[in-house]
């Protein structure tokens, strides 16, 4: 009876010490998410596109239509239009300088949440065959959810001197920001507003063109081995999947589409039955006017740009695809009802700022004083 008790007691003791063993694990665990959250930046009002990537795991996934790709589809084109004018439901998982293997990257785990009928693939991406700045890669990749794709992700983007387990572990990377901390560090340590329409960075001010620049001549007009390769397997993850993949080009004057790159997308279209766009060819006919439809001279559209060449692409959609028009589901109109109230409340206080500062103080624009 005597050992008994003294077994007894020893299991209790263990398993007393495992319990606290536990707690401090967890506290430990929990105090350093807490401080990734408070250190990694916030993307909030400035670099908004920081928050692209994140923010499509709080969306109803119910797209028929995807856009990847770099800044060309994620200031160019409105879901709100595509939806207002033709019921059309899209996402754009866009983000700055999005090389063509981390669009593939984002696709493949787009279709782990859903699968669209259709996706679209800005192709200026192409120009870049290997991996070009960390802190694109991180305006990227730090959005994805953990998990294996978003480690091949990493695998595939990362400069050769940056850590592959800061990727992992952020706060490895972050972990000196603590003189940098501003108030919306704090404010937005659990959660951030949303910056963007469905992937859509809306901009209605106005910087127009003045000059169209003119491309350097290249040494080699050829796209890389690598680049092609990623297109590839994005091309076989959409056939594999039942999916139209549409290739487009961006009305955007800068950075410049050389015309032997044009030539190299038409004749990767023709050999894999795909559908190609060069918008910067179509622009009169989308009634683009660079006096009034960019807000930085060219490279981007504006909001009233990106609503003509949504309308105009929409009617593509529609007419040559069959994207069907879902507003009179009660279902699709609820939620697109809250994402079209939120479009035009930050329109007006867009031109609200415009009018008292001259500039979009709170949306990533740069004072013109500066």
């Amino acid at each position: 009876m005597k050992v008994k008790r003294i077994m007894s007691k020893l299991k209790f003791l263990m398993h007393k010490k495992f319990l606290a063993n536990l707690a401090a694990v967890s506290i430990a665990l929990l105090i350093i998410i807490l401080l990734q959250s408070l250190l990694m930046p916030k993307y909030v009002t400035a670099i908004p596109e920081g928050n692209l990537v994140r923010e499509y795991y709080d969306e109803v996934k119910k797209h028929d239509l995807i856009f990847i790709g770099d800044c060309e589809v994620f200031s160019n084109f409105s879901p709100v239009t595509l939806w207002e004018k033709y019921g059309i439901t899209s996402y754009i998982r866009g983000s700055a300088q999005q090389l063509v293997w981390q669009s593939y990257y984002l696709l493949k785990e787009t279709l782990t949440y859903e699968k669209p009928k259709v996706v679209v693939f800005n192709v200026l991406a192409l120009k870049y065959n290997e991996p070009q700045k960390e802190a694109y890669n991180r305006l990227t990749l730090d959005g994805m959810k953990l998990s294996p794709i978003k480690l091949e992700a990493v695998k595939a983007s990362k400069m050769e001197d940056e850590s592959f387990i800061s990727y992992v572990f952020p706060i490895l990377r972050y972990h000196s920001r603590w003189s940098e901390l501003t108030a919306e560090d704090f404010k937005y340590i659990f959660k951030r507003d949303t910056v963007s329409h469905n992937g859509f960075l809306m901009r209605v001010d106005v910087k127009p063109v003045t000059t169209v620049p003119e491309g350097r001549k290249l040494a080699d007009y050829q796209f890389g081995e690598n680049s092609y390769a990623y297109l590839d397997k994005i091309t076989k993850l959409c056939k594999d999947n039942g999916i139209e993949l549409i290739l487009i080009k961006s009305p955007s004057i800068y950075p410049y589409w050389y015309k032997e790159w044009d030539e190299q997308m038409v004749a990767y279209a023709e050999k894999n039955n795909l559908r190609y766009i060069n918008f910067l060819d179509l622009t009169d006919e989308i009634g683009i006017d660079y006096s009034t439809d960019t807000y930085d001279a060219g490279l981007h559209l504006n909001l009233s740009g990106a609503e003509k060449l949504s309308d105009y692409f929409g009617r593509i959609l529609k007419d040559e695809y069959g994207l069907e028009d879902h507003r009179n589901d009660e279902e699709y109109r609820q939620i697109w009802e809250k994402k079209v109230d939120f479009y035009y409340a930050m329109k007006e206080d867009q031109y609200r700022e415009l009018k008292e500062y001259g500039y979009l103080k709170s949306y990533g624009a740069a004072s013109p004083d500066n």
